[in-house]
């Protein structure tokens, strides 16, 4: 079972993401163990304070490393992880190379940054890698946790109904997945592709093969370069 530690200053507001669909799922099936850890419990200041000024000046607080090592800390005396990831602009763009990484792993800590970030000495001595979702500031990481969450348990075997779903999803390949339809066979004029009626497998599975580096081509051909 994969047990994923998350770290934050707004535990209530990965409650609902957690709470729902294959997330809720996954923990009910026993697959995936989520525990959300509020720092402000682990601070020494009566104030629950868990962030300050920055040394030199500049605009924005920073959170402090005293908190997050102590919740760190108290987590390793049950577990070794084999990640502690922190959510971060700068850090590594998650793709789905990293979610199939990430999804065979034990114990995972995820560290949701606030502020202006965290004191730069936890960055190195305590995070083992740094991921982000895209090229562009959130107010926090807590929604970034989430998705890579949800990019990481999908993964793990039993979590989806149909195991062989998440295995043609687009990316798993390099490439987009192809367009899909469903009932009725014509809406408006508009005709399923015949070859998908056909029950000709290997046809079919030609044809999607092809729709995928087609759709690839047109919208990310810079997978294909990869």
């Amino acid at each position: 079972m994969l047990h994923i530690d998350i770290l934050t200053v707004l535990p209530d507001l990965l409650k609902g993401p957690f709470d729902h669909s294959i997330l809720k799922r996954a923990q009910q099936k026993q697959l995936v163990e989520l525990a959300i850890h509020n720092i402000r419990d682990f601070t020494t200041d009566k104030h629950k304070t868990t962030d300050d000024y920055q040394f030199g000046g500049g605009a924005g607080m920073v959170m402090m490393i005293e908190p997050i090592d102590n919740c760190l800390t108290n987590l390793k005396l049950n577990r070794t992880f084999d990640e502690v990831i922190y959510m971060t602009p700068d850090g590594e763009k998650l793709n789905q190379s990293i979610a199939n990484q990430l999804s065979m792993k034990s114990n995972i800590a995820i560290l949701c940054g606030h502020y202006k970030g965290v004191d730069e000495r936890v960055r190195k001595h305590f995070i083992t890698k740094e991921i982000s979702i895209g090229d562009y500031v959130l107010s926090g990481g807590e929604l970034a946790a989430a998705v890579l969450v949800d990019s990481i348990v999908r993964l793990i075997p039993g979590v989806i109904s149909d195991e062989t779903s998440a295995l043609f999803d687009s990316f798993q390949d390099n490439m987009l997945a192809p367009p899909v339809y469903t009932r009725p066979e014509i809406y408006n004029e508009w005709q399923v592709p015949e070859i998908l009626l056909s029950g000709h497998f290997k046809n079919i599975e030609e044809w999607r093969f092809n729709q995928a580096i087609e759709r690839t081509k047109q919208r990310r051909p810079d997978l294909l370069n990869d």
